[in-house]
């Protein structure tokens, strides 16, 4: 079966898939496409590397022991001693006492020890790979947060060159007497204002990799390549599918199962406690002065709890209100899934609508404005403003594009989560394939 690998699901990518030779950190003049094998060879990285993994998969080796240092028998009791009475006595009865005693594995203590123990190393395998499946999705949702920042930073220098090339522009324009000097004081200021932007959103990019490298367990200043967003991902519908697969994949959901059964075997290892405890011994005695054996016993003894009965039952009714509340934070947490998987989808749906719009119309119709408003600007028929906000405008919608198809695929990654889908092929199950994009 295959695991529940959360990022490539959710990097439906337009384009060549990006060759798993490549490691991320290649130069940084490298641009990348942001792919599932890609994401994926994070994701194994930080598997080995993680410290909070590594902790979580030393926490599973350790209740594996644990289930191997249950005991079926106890280790027995030696005793030995001295009888202190006259010579006659010590003579006839012996005088050194000697044996030992075993207590007897019956009622079905140890099994029970053993099935607790065994639900312990369950839990602590349903945590570890919670934590990564955690991971997977943190892992993801940064470097679509890095591919945001770094499409942020590419969009401010193409900026400065249309600034620049405007700047040169206007400074022709205003020696034959055609663009005034405050045209060419405000290209100069937004171009010092855009170089100064620059420099904060490579900063912030730079600091969305340290966060990814610190995930992955590296160094935190390791380098990377530059990032490229994928295409807009096909779109995803809410359907009761995915509410099936999320109440029976989500990783939380099996460690809170994982949990409840814990509580029943630890609810029946209480009543076994309530069972006495037999020991089977041998005792011989010899004489001291002679060393001659004098005479040898058989023992069986046992417990008797029927006085703490009381104190059994609240035992088991402690461990039966645990059962009960482990089983009612599973349904709770269920109806957050469920509501989750909703909440989900339409915040997917509402991201990639808001994509297309920019993508489809916003984007060209603005283009178009730019081109005319440069136009008009250049033959004395429009004004320097017109020119300048027209250009705003295009940069936020392009930032606000690629805003919407990070937060897309960064929600996609929490969906994928709640699914427990895992691989490529897995996208096509929720209708979320890669969408190509429509040719300029």
């Amino acid at each position: 079966m295959k695991h529940f690998i959360i990022p490539i699901f959710i990097i439906a990518v337009a384009g060549e898939v990006f060759a798993q030779e490549h490691h991320p950190s290649a130069a940084i003049t490298n641009v990348f496409q942001i792919t599932p094998a890609f994401v994926n060879q994070l994701a194994d990285e930080a598997r080995t590397n993680n410290p909070g993994l590594r902790a979580a998969g030393a926490r599973v080796n350790a209740a594996q022991e644990g289930e191997k240092a249950v005991r079926t028998w106890e280790d027995p009791m030696a005793r030995f001693g001295v009888m202190a009475a006259n010579e006659a006595m010590r003579a006839d009865d012996g005088d050194l006492l000697y044996g030992v005693e075993q207590r007897l594995p019956l009622f079905g203590k140890a099994k029970a020890a053993r099935t607790v123990a065994k639900a312990e190393t369950a839990v602590e395998q349903a945590d570890s790979e919670n934590r990564f499946q955690q991971l997977r999705k943190e892992i993801a949702q940064g470097v679509f947060r890095a591919g945001l920042a770094d499409r942020q930073v590419e969009l401010g220098k193409q900026d400065v060159g249309w600034l620049e090339t405007m700047l040169a522009v206007a400074e022709q324009r205003y020696e034959i007497g055609e663009a005034s000097q405050t045209d060419i004081l405000r290209l100069q200021n937004e171009r010092a204002k855009r170089l100064n932007d620059i420099k904060t959103d490579e900063r912030n990019a730079e600091h969305e990799r340290v966060n990814i490298n610190k995930l992955m367990g590296r160094d935190l200043h390791v380098a990377w390549p530059l990032l490229q967003l994928p295409a807009i991902a096909g779109p995803v519908v809410y359907n009761p599918r995915l509410v099936k697969l999320a109440v029976q994949n989500d990783p939380k959901l099996k460690v809170l199962a994982q949990e409840v059964k814990r509580a029943e075997a630890m609810t029946g290892q209480a009543r076994r406690q309530r069972y006495p405890d037999f020991n089977a011994g041998v005792e011989a005695r010899n004489y001291s002065g002679s060393g001659e054996f004098r005479q040898s016993m058989f023992t069986l003894s046992f417990s008797i709890p029927w006085g703490n009965r009381k104190k059994y039952d609240a035992d088991i009714k402690r461990e039966e209100f645990k059962t009960k509340a482990a089983g009612f934070e599973a349904v709770d947490y269920e109806r957050i899934v469920r509501d989750e998987v909703f909440h989900l989808t339409i915040q997917i749906d509402a991201a990639r609508r808001e994509a297309l719009l920019y993508r489809d119309e916003i984007i060209p119709r603005t283009e178009g404005s730019l081109e005319t408003a440069r136009i008009a600007w250049e033959s004395n028929r429009g004004t320097f403003r017109d020119l300048i906000d027209t250009r705003r405008m295009l940069l936020d919608a392009q930032l606000m594009y690629a805003r919407a198809v990070a937060e897309q695929y960064g929600m996609m990654s929490e969906l994928i989560l709640c699914c427990g889908l895992g691989d490529f092929e897995s996208l096509q199950m929720i209708g979320a394939g890669p969408e190509v994009e429509p040719k300029k």
